[in-house]
């Protein structure tokens, strides 16, 4: 059988390792390629919006990702759904964006949903598809979101002590008043496992791992 090529683009370089792990355990059977361009993303943070400029970008390199091979292409920045949205219905290939499976599965779990998130320019997106995507099913939800301002300024600077710290204390504070929290953005992943099993009482999602789950279950 003929192996199936994912594309992966990322506006952050660090987000390579994450998927090729992920991709590794979950999607033994597929190849692989990353296309990466961190200027998207802070075009986006510069401008605290997604341009029309920077969206066509995003489409060309969804249109780049295509003629290299890709059989399957998922776009990893939430900041940026709605061009991938776009892009999706010029390709000729599936086109995914990472957040999708996880606001489908936040959908299915309940009714209060929390959204978190680090970056302004993530968070609307995010509550935005959640919205979307529960209309689609049918569903009427509530969300509730919450931005940790400044954690991410932490973390870019060296101060991963801080933003995490402002993180957790932001899930604490949602586990109390939602059903299920969705992290707009994958960088905060990592917070959830420190957390007292007290203060993880409503389930918590990221977006890599159930974009990968989806994908297998595809490929």
């Amino acid at each position: 059988m003929k192996r199936k090529t994912l594309g992966l683009i990322h506006t952050s370089a660090t987000l390579v390792p994450v998927f090729a792990q992920l991709c590794k355990d979950k999607l033994p059977g597929v190849d692989t390629f990353n296309i990466a361009d961190d200027s998207l993303i802070k075009e986006v943070i510069r401008h605290g919006a997604l341009l029309p400029a920077t969206a066509r970008r995003v489409v060309q390199h969804v249109a780049l990702a295509e003629q290299a091979g890709a059989e399957f292409i998922l776009v990893t920045c939430s900041s940026i759904g709605r061009a991938v949205e776009t892009a999706a219905g010029l390709a000729s290939v599936p086109v995914l964006r990472v957040d999708q499976p996880m606001a489908d599965r936040a959908v299915q779990m309940g009714r209060r949903i929390g959204v978190i998130a680090t970056l302004a320019t993530t968070l609307e997106p995010t509550a935005d598809l959640i919205g979307r995507r529960a209309a689609e099913a049918g569903k009427a939800v509530e969300v509730t979101s919450r931005l940790c301002e400044g954690a991410f300024d932490a973390l870019m600077s060296g101060d991963a002590a801080r933003h995490d710290a402002m993180v957790a204390e932001a899930l604490k504070v949602l586990a109390g008043k939602v059903d299920v929290i969705v992290l707009a953005q994958a960088s905060m992943a990592r917070v959830v496992e420190n957390l007292s099993p007290a203060d993880r009482r409503v389930p918590i999602l990221a977006s890599p791992p159930l974009a990968v789950e989806y994908l297998a279950s595809v490929l």
